[in-house]
Order: C-alpha cells, then sequence, then structure tokens
C-alpha cells in the first residue's frame, strides 16, 4: 500500500509509534486545550487547573522536541540525502507534522515565563490558546495528506511519452520508458 512516511511511521513497530508519535502529543495537547478553556471561562488563573495546564504545555514542547530532532536526524536527513521521497504529498505531510513543535515549544516558553512573561493573565491564555489552534492545524494536516495516494502525485513516476537509452561502451543496452532508473 502506498502512503507517505508519516503514516508508515504510525504503521510499523505497532503499538509503541503509534503512541510515542500520536497518542502521548494529542494526549498533551487536548490536556491543555480542555484546560486553557477551562482557565479562560471560569477566569481562575491560579488553582490545580492552571497547574495541571502548565505541566501538560511544558511536558509536550519538550517532548515533541525530542519527537522533531529524533525525525529530523533519523528521517528527514536521511530521505532527502537519499532521495527517498515518495513526492510533494510526503514531503508536506512529514513537514506539517514536524511544524508542530513551533506551537509546542512556544506553549512551553509562555509557561516557563521565557516569553510574554509580562502579559496578563487572560492575554496570556489568549496567546496559548492561538498556539494550540496552529498546533492543531500542523498536527492534523499529514492526516488530510495522507488520504490522497503519494505515488500517483509523485513527480519521479514515469511517463510512456518519455524513452532513456543507457549507451555503454557506445552500444545500447537497455531501453525502458520514464527518467532514469538507478537500478540500470
Amino acid at each position: 500500500m502506498n502512503m507517505t512516511h508519516y503514516m508508515e511511521l504510525l504503521a510499523v513497530n505497532q503499538p509503541w509509534n503509534l503512541i510515542l508519535f500520536m497518542a502521548i502529543p494529542i494526549a498533551l495537547a487536548e490536556t491543555i486545550a480542555i484546560t486553557e478553556l477551562a482557565i479562560l471561562f471560569t477566569r481562575r488563573f491560579d488553582g490545580m487547573i492552571r497547574k495541571v495546564n502548565k505541566i501538560c504545555s511544558i511536558l509536550a514542547g519538550v517532548y515533541f522536541l525530542g519527537i522533531f530532532i529524533y525525525l529530523f536526524v533519523n528521517a528527514v536527513i536521511l530521505f532527502t540525502l537519499n532521495g527517498e521521497w515518495r513526492g510533494w504529498i510526503d514531503i508536506i505531510a512529514v513537514g506539517f507534522y514536524l511544524m508542530g513543535v513551533l506551537p509546542l515549544l512556544g506553549l512551553s516558553l509562555i509557561d516557563l515565563g521565557i516569553v510574554h512573561s509580562r502579559a496578563k493573565m487572560e492575554r496570556g491564555a489568549k496567546i496559548e490558546i492561538s498556539f494550540h489552534f496552529r498546533w492543531y492545524i500542523f498536527s492534523n494536516s499529514p492526516y488530510c495528506h495522507d488520504f490522497w495516494n503519494a505515488r500517483p502525485i509523485d513527480w519521479r513516476q514515469p511517463f510512456p511519452s518519455y524513452a532513456y537509452v543507457k549507451v555503454k561502451e557506445g552500444v545500447p543496452k537497455m531501453i525502458a520508458f520514464g527518467p532514469p532508473s538507478p537500478h540500470f
């Protein structure tokens, strides 16, 4: 079955990859969203709900930064160097998933007091909601792109109108349709 590298990552090594790369980040993000809304609606900027929100925000940012570094080094760089991308859909799916580090790290930096430390509590909560909304866009985009089959949209697919002749020592050895294959 043709799928993007992101879906393949979730499909192999079941259930561990699914838990590590999807369930934990989503559970932390959902906890942040629910507690952030509770804080905004109740206007209680202290207490247990705020503590849970702060802990989950910091954990989510640090955890997803670890995922980003791991996948960037072990997947993105290798796929790029070896030409293993499965088309532009694959690049978009993996890229959007990895861009999820930006809003989650932003949430961590806010709760650690490094960014927006002087913002009033209500304004800070609204900023956190905006970061959370961005994370939802980045994290759900790979799933939307995985509904498309990556191969038919792949730029490396052979087209019958092109003919490629491999010439070895002045004599044609093989005729193939499409771009040159590295396996000739």
